[in-house]
């Protein structure tokens, strides 16, 4: 036995981490933080949280550990959201902060992003960015990969960036423009930060730390330090990176009182490769395991490593980089997932895991009997996990990984797989000996399917084997109709699936290894080729015509460069002023129900507690409402919806606040509830005064005077969906001249109503509530209304308690509370001719808007105006409903119902194609609109440049010719298949309620000749402050760099529309051209004696009579 020091004699050195090369103390308290935490608190707002879960890469940082044993430096990406604050003890971590920034020079990678467009709303920029050759993200040859996807990235180390300053004059050329361009990444010199030599020197201590709410962190360095702390405390949770303990705790709610991190254990971080096979201790990172497996594929004999090559291929598209850097093959074990990707494979391959208790006893068990449960293993009180043996497989002996999710990338499994056979040559024959098939995602464990196993032993591996075993294992694995998850009938086809591709694998296996042919089909290869994907190059082709100096110029987003380094500011990092405070709002967990009392003297007493608030706390109008104001801020007595809030909580800091929120105790009288369309339809349950009814023609007349010669009748479920924009919900709100203002900075596509909402519920007139949105990181139209109650939820304690308030939601609130696109139900009858002209359609369309009618009934009428899509339809009657659902309020979304209009139409149109026998394509340009068409509201159709674009992209595109392509590879691929279609879409711009279209700027000219420029659209990456910049700069004939955006307020530009409806630059841009326009005009007088080579100075003249000019413009 190793000799040790017993806890109290280890050595006490005070806990350091390096950030950015700045040595930081970690004092006791704070083991309940996030990495994420520590350094925003810290003031490093670059790293941001986006999903809290290790998914996004939003909060991507790199940590640099020296490993003693390699006499090395180890460089890697972490998730900060997941990291446990104190699991970087003694380690350099670098943050998008340390890299470069606008003032003192970029780095080349940012400089790169920046340059190459690739910065957009910004929020996740600073993050997601390709790490160089000294991170584990670096692939060989010197290529990048993005943290976020972990895929190639083609932004190289070379700065292509140039000064790119032209000069531009006027045509006396006696103009010299004023230029304050910020500083490039040409600047920058090689200053990346040198491995702190204190961390080299410096020997690992044990760790005995604290956090909030009597948390404990231990850190051993022993293998029986380990053992002690587990016999001491038997419901410890051993850590390595937090990836699973993280997110119960944190989304789950689970409370841990003891963590162990065993990331310094020796003996729990052994990989040894035997000659039986490879040991690997419990603690290796799954990156680690993933290297040394791709090492031993290429030194070992092929048929020795089948079940590594399976667990490679399943480690390849499990979670990200990030994640597989810091979770260990234990906690992935030990965690029992019912759908863990490798757990299948463990128990498939016979893998053996190695166990250990207090007394340093080992017992050894299969991996096919360590799993008990749901997310139970067989482990006793005070036993750990020692280590996995994997065995090598013999000759002839295969093993395959199979995994299905909803995307490929990054993705929890649907159902996955283990699948392993042994095969020997009997005669002529070959027959199984061993085999192994188990499934994830079908039980609450890992299942083995025994009966199909033992079916398959001793059978001829045959066609008659596999119909057989398929047979046997619909029997072997059975999933009952309300079984978790749901998909039921496509989980239970997947597992026959899996099989059979699996018995053509090992079929062409065969056919390889003994050169034979003819066992698989070629048509049925596609079933068993490896997923590829290619590396995607895309370029885009345009011509440059400018006007003026910088209007059509393809201009680099103006905040790109403060976004890849971080320095751009987005409203959770506004700094909360001292004496501020943190809001968490207190929901409702049931979806229709009588509030009977509530009790929040639990939160009362929760540490840091400043407060909590009601309805009869709202100092003036409960109610609120975009349109129609039919919801209340704080539920009063009925609760409609899981989610809906019922009062806000303030205190010191916003764990502590989100503790208190979950302390308040209501007590319900549950309702019914209706949570489905057709479940509204059916208790008929309507929003008031919002059916509405479209007609042209005379739809009865032509089904009943036997002008169609076929109707077709059908439905079409079009589903919500998650705008998951990457920044949350945030608003920081304070009180100015003591209480008579108040000022926010909120995340919002729609200050104004920020604006309004406070004022309506605070009792204040509009003109005393200042509403300021800098930026925001995304929006897609779940910031244009649903973040309104959120802003106005936090006033309310601001304003009484007269001190700030920030709230920022976590992700899983955001997404519980806000609302998603609209889901539509379509009921349709399309009368056509033989041809498949279509003469008649008859729709009833609704959607579910919620609990409220938020922006509902306009997103039904613009389904309703798409229901044509681009075809002409002689009789058509369109019925729209808005139905009323228990579900939180749906609200705008990218295409504003317009989408699910269009797909409603190109159903039936595709209905008609199949039976006409023809392709969609004939059937869609035989029904084409053109010049005059008069649509079923009124407008008639002009300019219309459908059937010249559609025939000029046809021919461009070789449509014809990839159609015969696709039908050649289809007909050559039994299993995977190609498809290309050709769909127009008409789509009209602008709000449909016409005094919204309208836009106000306000234009300064300074005496440098500078200007700013202010007007009430908001920036959310689509790079609308950037356009507008442009067109101040050409109508000033100046350069774009002398033109600056603030941001966007109340009290520079007031009563603006929400930045929607894909007219804001239209009309933002015009709004500016007029106000240049004003004081160019007012500036003439004066242009025909210049004084210098400046514009500046030609002002002073003017000064008297010359004022910075508002001005408004309508678009009607």
């Amino acid at each position: 036995m190793e000799l040790w020091k017993s806890e109290e004699e280890l050595e006490h050195v005070e806990p350091i981490l390096y950030v950015n090369g700045i040595r930081r103390v970690l004092p006791d308290g704070l083991a309940h933080l996030t990495l994420l935490e520590y350094l925003r608190d810290i003031g490093l707002t670059g790293t941001k949280l986006g999903c809290s879960e290790g998914g996004c890469g939003a909060c991507t940082v790199m940590v640099s550990q020296y490993d003693k044993k390699l006499k090395k430096c180890r460089h890697y990406a972490v998730n900060a959201c997941l990291a446990p604050l104190y699991s970087l003890e003694g380690m350099h971590v670098i943050t998008v902060e340390g890299l470069g920034n606008h003032k003192q020079g970029l780095h080349p990678i940012q400089a790169s992003l920046a340059q190459s467009h690739g910065s957009q709303c910004g929020f996740c920029t600073p993050d997601d960015k390709p790490y160089n050759d000294m991170s584990s993200l670096s692939l060989e040859g010197g290529k990048f990969v993005c943290p976020s996807t972990g895929k190639p990235c083609s932004c190289g180390l070379k700065s292509e960036i140039s000064s790119n300053h032209q000069k531009t004059g006027t045509c006396d050329m006696r103009y010299v423009p004023v230029s304050y361009s910020e500083v490039d990444g040409s600047t920058y010199t090689d200053k990346e930060f040198i491995f702190p030599p204190e961390l080299v020197l410096r020997k690992s201590t044990y760790l005995n730390l604290n956090g909030f709410s009597g948390l404990k962190w231990f850190r051993p360095l022993r293998l029986k330090q380990v053992l002690e702390l587990k016999e001491k405390y038997p419901d410890a949770k051993l850590l390595v990176g937090n990836t699973e303990v993280g997110i119960e705790m944190r989304l789950k709610k689970i409370q841990y009182r003891v963590l162990i991190s065993v990331t310094h254990v020796p003996e729990l971080s052994i990989l040894n490769v035997k000659d039986d096979g490879i040991g690997i201790g419990s603690a290796i990172r799954l990156s680690e395991l993933l290297k040394v497996l791709r090492k031993v594929i290429t030194e070992r004999a092929a048929h020795e490593t089948s079940s590594c090559k399976a667990f490679v291929e399943q480690l390849k598209w499990f979670a990200g980089m990030q994640i597989r850097n810091v979770a260990c093959v234990g906690g992935n074990i030990c965690t029992a997932s019912p759908i863990s990707d490798l757990n299948p494979l463990w128990m498939a391959a016979r893998a053996k895991f190695q166990i250990i208790d207090a007394k340093g006893n080992i017992r050894t068990t299969p991996a096919d009997n360590f799993f008990l449960g749901y997310r139970k293993v067989d482990l006793g009180s005070g036993e750990i996990l020692l280590s996995v043996f994997l065995p090598w497989t013999e000759p002839f002996e295969y093993v395959k990984e199979y995994k299905q999710a909803h995307r490929r990338d990054d993705d929890i499994a649907i159902v996955n797989a283990g699948i392993r056979v042994h095969v020997e040559e009997r005669g002529e024959d070959i027959v199984v000996s061993d085999a192994s098939i188990v499934y994830g995602g079908v039980a609450p464990l890992s299942l083995s399917a025994t009966r199909t196993k033992d079916f398959l032993i001793g059978k001829s591996w045959n066609q008659e084997l596999l119909q057989g075993a398929l047979k046997v294992l619909q029997k072997d694995v059975i999933l009952r109709d309300n079984a978790p998850g749901g998909m039921v009938e496509f989980r239970k086809s997947l597992t026959a699936c899996f099989f059979f591709k699996f018995f053509l694998w090992v079929s062409h296996q065969l056919d390889r290894e003994k050169g034979l042919k003819g066992s698989v089909p070629l048509s049925h290869l596609s079933a068993i080729q490896p997923f590829h994907r290619p590396s995607v190059i895309g370029t885009q082709d345009y011509e440059i015509t400018k006007h003026g100096t910088a209007v059509g110029s393809p201009e680099v987003h103006l905040s790109a460069k403060l976004q890849v380094s971080g320095e751009a500011e987005y409203a959770d990092d506004t700094p909360l002023p001292p004496n501020g405070l943190h809001a968490a709002l207190v929901l409702n967990k049931k979806p229709h129900a009588r509030i009977l009392s509530i009790d929040d003297s639990g939160a009362k007493l929760s540490p840091g507690f400043a407060g909590i608030f009601f309805a009869n706390d709202v100092p003036a109008d409960n109610k609120i409402g975009p349109i129609v104001a039919d919801e209340e801020l704080f539920a009063s007595e009925y609760v409609t919806c899981v989610g809906q809030v019922i009062g806000v909580v303030v205190a010191d800091t916003h764990e502590k606040a989100k503790l208190a929120a979950t302390k308040v105790h209501v007590e319900y009288e549950e309702l019914p509830a209706i949570l489905s369309i057709q479940d509204a339809i059916n208790a008929n349950s309507f929003h008031p005064n919002t059916e509405r009814c479209f007609r042209k023609g005379d739809v009865d007349l032509c089904f009943q005077s036997g002008q169609c010669d076929k109707v077709i009748e059908g439905e079409v479920l079009v589903g919500g969906q998650e705008h998951f924009y990457l920044e949350p919900h945030s608003s920081v709100i304070w009180t100015m001249d003591g209480g008579n203002e108040v000022h926010m900075i909120s995340s919002t596509q729609a200050p104004q109503k920020h604006q309004k909402y406070v004022s309506h519920v605070l009792g204040l007139p509009m003109s005393k509530v200042v509403c300021k949105t800098k930026r925001i990181g995304g929006g897609f139209g779940g910031k244009e209304t649903r973040s309104c109650f959120v802003a106005a939820a936090a006033s309310v304690p601001s304003y009484l308690l007269n001190r700030p308030v920030k709230i920022t939601l976590d992700r899983d609130t955001d997404m519980m509370i806000t609302g998603q696109r609209h889901s539509f139900l379509g009921k349709y009858k399309v009368g056509f001719t033989n041809e498949g002209k279509v003469l008649a359609l008859d729709l009833h369309i609704y959607n579910s808007a919620g609990n409220s009618l938020d922006l509902s009934l306009p997103v039904l009428e613009r389904a309703m105006f798409h229901s044509d899509n681009v075809y002409e339809i002689p009789n058509v009657r369109i019925v729209g409903r808005v139905c009323f659902t228990n579900i939180p309020s749906n609200t705008a979304f990218r295409g504003f119902g317009g989408p699910q209009g269009m797909i409603i139409a190109e159903n039936w149109i595709q209905r008609i194609a199949v039976e006409q026998k023809k392709s969609p394509e004939e059937i869609r340009q035989i029904n084409f609109q053109g010049e005059g068409s008069i649509l079923h509201y009124g407008q008639q159709l002009e300019h219309c440049t459908l059937a010249p674009l559609w025939n000029e992209l046809k021919l461009s595109c070789e449509f014809s010719k990839a159609r015969d392509e696709v039908r050649q590879y289809n007909t050559r691929n039994r299993w995977r298949k190609r498809g290309v279609a050709m769909i127009p879409t008409k789509f009209g711009i602008s709000f449909t309620l016409k005094l919204m279209n309208q836009a106000g700027a306000l234009v300064h000219v300074y005496t440098d000749g500078t200007v700013l420029v202010s007007h009430g659209g908001v920036e959310m990456g689509q790079g609308l402050h950037t356009k507008v910049a442009q067109v101040a700069a050409s109508a000033f004939n100046i350069p774009l760099s002398s033109v600056f955006i603030s941001e966007t307020s109340t009290d520079k530009v007031p009563n603006a529309s929400p930045t929607a409806a894909s007219a804001s630059s239209d009309m933002y841009g015009a709004a500016v051209l007029d106000a240049c326009e004003q004081i160019k005009a007012r500036m003439e007088p004066v242009e025909i004696y210049p004084t210098s080579g400046k514009m500046g100075p030609c002002l002073w003249f003017i000064r008297v009579w010359a004022t910075p000019s508002i001005a408004n413009w309508f678009w009607m």
